[in-house]
């Protein structure tokens, strides 16, 4: 790319013209609020395609992605094998609302690569994992009450939509969204993330214990920026939701393949009960799951009596692609490249950090990375109070007009796929270095 060109992000005329006209079809002419780039106060982004660590708005502008579509393309955009996958399949067909050849091989992929399952249902989103693990559990229990964790971000449910993270952190704090009536997340409790004694005392209380179906948690919380749980928290949930009769489920929609073949549960040796999986299962199409033991995933139907459904879930499409995506992981050495490119760009904006003194911090899990302004460290939810989002703006805008495509919140990770080059990681760490020492 040109590194000495700046982008005109203020002057888009083709993205103006295409982003007035969606918006007179589409709700705020997006189909994801975020897509809105309403908080960082400028005209959306209007992608025209992508190509290996880039993306191209319509204007023709490039930047080096390091979104990644939240998270999927972890072989970047357009990898060529990936993409003769979905066509062949679109040749032999697109969808048959029908069991197919492709769901076993990319079944038995996962299951080889993440112990915990022993069996897995396909669906199209990370809500539907989420929701339907939940579903689940509480029909494999026989209770209500479910506990997540304040700031993280499962899916757009509304039993789900309840302090939590991503584009919905400063709405509500009690239903993140109008619409949901406070009797549907009455079963549904928020707690203090990382704090080990708090939601201890809460799970063991009399009064609760006996009602909990479930605990859900982002292992390595990803919607509230790159926040990972303590491994002494894991260990207590663990321990705790044994003791007392509920599952642990692990959203790994972010995670699982990002961090390791074994995920995040991998990363910290702790087994949950379900997890959930999404983002790169898929390739780049759209397809999630949720798996666990035979003993919990035979309650779904036809075998048990806790229905779940959908007539695009294990789309041969998505199959295919998510089957090459996985088996491209496979290769040796993957992850520890993966990583060696990302600390190209972290080791030294650490570094600077704590040599200046800077009132900031960088939070990394492998190939995920958050950059925080405002505070020196995030653990939970009430750290993100701290943070100076006029700062992040002022950042995200001065690496956006170079070039560089970071979320558009600090509240999400950035992604580093094995397409990034070392001169593009290199330009981008060189970027954030100088835009600190302003």
């Amino acid at each position: 790319m040109q590194t000495n060109k700046k982008n005109n992000i203020a002057q888009r005329p083709k993205s103006q013209a295409l982003y007035e006209s969606l918006s007179q079809a589409i709700p705020g002419g997006v189909n994801s609020p975020l897509r809105a780039f309403k908080s960082a106060n400028i005209l959306p982004l209007i992608a025209e395609r992508g190509d290996k660590d880039m993306i191209y708005d319509v204007d023709g502008n490039g930047y080096i992605d390091y979104c990644g579509s939240w998270g999927p393309l972890i072989h970047g955009h357009s990898h060529p094998a990936i993409c003769k996958a979905a066509c062949d399949q679109i040749a032999l067909g697109s969808t048959f609302g029908l069991s197919c050849e492709p769901e076993n091989t990319i079944a038995h992929l996962i299951k080889e690569a993440v112990p915990s399952v022993e069996k897995l249902r396909f669906v199209s989103s990370g809500t539907e994992a989420t929701m339907s693990a939940i579903r689940l559990a509480r029909g494999v229990t026989g209770r209500d009450l479910l506990v997540k964790f304040s700031g993280h971000y499962h899916g757009h449910s509304d039993m789900l939509l309840m302090q939590a993270g991503s584009g919905l952190i400063g709405l509500n704090k009690e239903a993140t969204s109008a619409g949901i009536p406070q009797n549907v997340i009455a079963h549904t409790v928020s707690l203090e993330y990382n704090n080990v004694q708090m939601c201890r005392n809460f799970l063991i209380d009399r009064a609760n214990k006996d009602k909990i179906a479930a605990v859900i948690l982002e292992p390595i919380a990803g919607n509230m920026g790159c926040v990972p749980s303590s491994l002494e928290f894991l260990l207590m949930l663990r321990d705790v939701t044994s003791e007392i009769g509920a599952l642990l489920i692990f959203d790994e929609v972010i995670t699982g393949f990002r961090v390791g073949l074994k995920g995040a549960q991998g990363h910290y040796g702790i087994t949950p009960d379900l997890t959930c999986f999404g983002k790169i299962i898929g390739g780049g199409f759209p397809a999630a799951a949720f798996g666990g033991p035979s003993r919990l995933m035979d309650h779904l139907a036809p075998l048990g009596k806790v229905y779940q459904a959908g007539t695009l879930s294990g789309n041969p499409v998505a199959m295919r692609a998510g089957t090459e995506s996985l088996k491209l992981l496979q290769q040796e050495g993957f992850y520890a490249e993966l990583e060696r490119k990302t600390n190209v760009i972290t080791e030294p904006v650490k570094a600077l950090i704590t040599e200046k003194g800077i009132n900031a911090c960088l939070q990394q899990v492998g190939s995920m990375f958050t950059l925080f302004f405002g505070t020196t460290s995030v653990l939970s939810a009430k750290d993100l109070e701290q943070c100076s989002s006029e700062t992040f703006f002022q950042y995200f805008r001065y690496l956006l007009e170079r070039g560089v495509y970071v979320p558009q919140l600090q509240q999400e990770c950035c992604f580093v796929s094995m397409a990034h080059t070392d001169e593009h990681l290199t330009y981008t760490r060189d970027l954030i270095l100088a835009f600190l020492k302003t």
